[in-house]
């Protein structure tokens, strides 16, 4: 697994500079001990290119490669990687776009025969981007396919920029269901982000991770993080 995402993040650093590499140390322990066994680092490698030109006929608007790697697993090696790719464009005038998305991850645990998949998740829907009050917004609408169901899946993106650009907020909030034991669960996931840059390619931020494990009616787990970006 170590060897696939270095291979991973070797292949898509010969795209573009446009990418960048995040540590993150998570608190979620400290927090939460009793749902938490630990606390860990995170990996995260991110590339995304904004490419509507408006010249062709398919014009494709934004391409995103996210890769996660959380280091919780036995002598701090990788317990899940988490891995997710998304393209949207339009062939047509109005700047509603087609969004096309896949992800997919695996979880390694000791013993191992409790390691698990994460579910081949193939996305298909609307993408709207918009600004307002000076805040960068994308909402995108899928229909969510996986194994086990067939379900709607709400994403909002957000980013603003402060101080010339030094100081970012930036995050996602995704809603969606899913067949789960029997049951059609509503789930939950948000990450807001604050970026601070040192230099013109080290920023320093955190990050909270928000999310509800089984339904609305569970309890929302919290996870904080301290964070160190670098633009590649």
């Amino acid at each position: 697994m170590q060897r696939l995402l270095l291979i991973l993040i070797a292949s898509a650093s010969l795209m573009t500079q446009a990418q960048n590499l995040q540590l993150h140390y998570d608190f979620r322990h400290t927090v939460s001990p009793a749902q938490n066994p630990r606390n860990f680092t995170t990996l995260y490698f991110e590339y995304w290119k904004k490419q509507d030109s408006g010249r062709s006929v398919v014009k494709p608007r934004s391409f995103l490669f996210k890769t996660e790697a959380d280091f919780y697993g036995a002598g701090n090696n990788i317990g899940k990687f988490f891995l997710q790719v998304s393209q949207s464009l339009r062939f047509w005038k109005p700047k509603i776009y087609l969004a096309l998305q896949y992800s997919g991850g695996a979880g390694i645990t000791e013993p191992k025969q409790y390691s698990y998949y994460i579910s081949n998740t193939f996305s298909a829907g609307l993408e709207y981007p918009f600004q307002w009050k000076g805040v960068w917004l994308t909402s995108q609408l899928y229909l969510r396919y996986t194994p086990s169901s067939v379900d709607p899946l709400f994403t909002l993106y957000w980013w603003k920029g402060f101080l010339h650009y030094r100081l970012e907020i930036a995050g996602d909030f995704s809603i969606w269901t899913q067949n789960t034991n029997g049951r059609k669960r509503i789930y939950f996931f948000a990450e807001p982000q604050l970026w601070y840059k040192l230099l013109e390619q080290l920023s320093l931020g955190t990050k909270l991770t928000l999310y509800r494990p089984s339904d609305t009616n569970g309890p929302l787990q919290i996870a904080p993080t301290i964070a160190a970006r670098w633009r590649l």
